[in-house]
This record gives C-alpha cells, sequence and structure tokens, in this order.
C-alpha cells in the first residue's frame, strides 16, 4: 500500500517550489532593477515622463473635443477650487481623489509583473487551461489592461468634456478659457496619474516584465509629491488664475432657466 506511492509526483510540492522560485526570481530582479536605474535615471524616468505626458496631452485634446461637441448644455457649479481658494481641507480632498486612482494604476504594475513575470515561472507546476494561462499571462495582460485604459481614458473624456461645457456655458465663458485656467494644476496631476500606467505600456512592449514591481515603486515615489503639488496649485494658485483670465469674482450671479442663480463660495 506504502510502495505504491512512492514514485508519484508531489504536484502541491512542486508548485510550493515554483511560487517560493517565483518570488525570490521577482525581488532578484526588482533590486538589480532599482540597482541599474540608480546608476542612469535619466534615461529611464525620461521615457515614463514622456509617456505618461503623452497621454495626458491626448486626455485633454479629447476633453476639448468633447466640449466643443457639448453646446447648450448648463451645469451649476459650487464655487470651489479650481475657481475659488480654499484650504487644507480642500487640499486634503483633492488628494485623496487623486491617490486612489494612483493606488488603481499601480495595481495594474503589480498585476503585469504577475502576470508576465511570475506566473510562468509557475507553469511547469500546473496543466490544462491552468497552465496554458499561466504561459501566457503576459499576452493576456496586456489585451485587458489596453481594453481597460482604452474604456477608461474614454469615459473620462467624455465626462470631463461634458462638464467642462456645462460649467463654461454657466460662466459664460468658452471652454478653451476654462480649460487653460485649470491646466497648472490639471498637467502635472495627469503626468504623475499616467506615471505607472507609462511605464507598464513600455516595460511590456520591450517584454521586461519582471521590471514592472520596480517600476511601480518608483513611479508612486514620484507621483505621491507631484499630486501633492498639484493639489496646492489647484486649491491656493488656479483659483487666481480663473479670476485673472475671466474677470469673474464670487458671487457668480447668472439666469438658468428662467431663473436666477446665484453661485457663492462653499
Amino acid at each position: 500500500m506504502h510502495e505504491a506511492h512512492v514514485g508519484a509526483p508531489d504536484r502541491r510540492s512542486d508548485r510550493v517550489d515554483a511560487s517560493a522560485y517565483a518570488f525570490y526570481h521577482g525581488v532578484r530582479h526588482t533590486r538589480s532593477a532599482l540597482a541599474r536605474w540608480g546608476d542612469r535615471p535619466l534615461p529611464v524616468i525620461g521615457r515614463w515622463l514622456a509617456g505618461s505626458t503623452f497621454a495626458a496631452a491626448c486626455l485633454l485634446l479629447a476633453v476639448l473635443l468633447v466640449a466643443s461637441l457639448s453646446g447648450g448644455y448648463t451645469q451649476i457649479i459650487t464655487l470651489q477650487p479650481p475657481f475659488a481658494v480654499g484650504g487644507w481641507g480642500a487640499v486634503g480632498d483633492v488628494l485623496e481623489e487623486n491617490l486612489l486612482v494612483l493606488a488603481l494604476h499601480a495595481l495594474a504594475c503589480v498585476a503585469g509583473f504577475i502576470a508576465g513575470s511570475a506566473l510562468p515561472l509557475q507553469a511547469s507546476a500546473h496543466s490544462g487551461l491552468s497552465r496554458w494561462v499561466h504561459q501566457h499571462g503576459g499576452r493576456i495582460a496586456i489585451g485587458f489592461v489596453a481594453c481597460a485604459t482604452a474604456f477608461s481614458l474614454s469615459i473620462q473624456a467624455y465626462v470631463l468634456g461634458h462638464t467642462l461645457a456645462g460649467v463654461a456655458h454657466f460662466l459664460g465663458v468658452s471652454p478653451e478659457l476654462l480649460l487653460l485656467g485649470v491646466l497648472p494644476h490639471a498637467v502635472p496631476e495627469l503626468i504623475a496619474l499616467f506615471l505607472p500606467l507609462a511605464a507598464w505600456i513600455i516595460a511590456s512592449r520591450r517584454g521586461q516584465w519582471d521590471e514592472l514591481l520596480a517600476a511601480t515603486l518608483v513611479t508612486v515615489a514620484i507621483s505621491v509629491p507631484l499630486l501633492l503639488i498639484a493639489a496646492l496649485v489647484e486649491v491656493y494658485v488656479s483659483p487666481h488664475l480663473f479670476t485673472a483670465l475671466t474677470g469673474i469674482h464670487p458671487p457668480v450671479v447668472r439666469e438658468v432657466g428662467g431663473m436666477i442663480v446665484q453661485d457663492r463660495v462653499r
């Protein structure tokens, strides 16, 4: 009875060994990437910044396009940053929302590392469909993240563009002028938020899946202070630029649907 099991393969043990090796492999390559980038950080960070800047520019152009096609819509707003100076509570609110988005983008990087680097190393411990998924995890991740990113950007472009058109109509200014007023905080904010995704795309195109964990750490470390600066600019600087560009001071009084709306600072 006992001899029948002597030669039987222990798949559970194989899976544990494969998982342990994948973890060790990931830590080793993460340290190696961080050390290599530390010697020459500018080329790597420069590529990421270029990619995230391009994504930010595309989103802003798409927002402006949607706004130009959304005529006749009016959105009543409460005067708050970036249209009126706020306080530290407003800085905290803006930073909290942006950090949540950054966390989601950073998780995409970690998922890419697992799918493209860790899963293939564990493929030998699996069979059937599970083995195929482990072997092709990188391709599956690229397809999923590409579709999810395109969908997210499309939704953001529509919502932001529609909102931009409505607010511009309510304030009696052009969408272009209103967008110009928010660029000082919107540009660094978007660049920071897209930085992990830019690193993800660049690494996946080069097949450098084992560098994604290191890229996540570095991009988040860069993005967090950049988001803090953007939040401070949105609350304390952009309102003054908005007033200078539009000549609008609170309270804002407008006629909407036959009613007089007086908008004060919150």
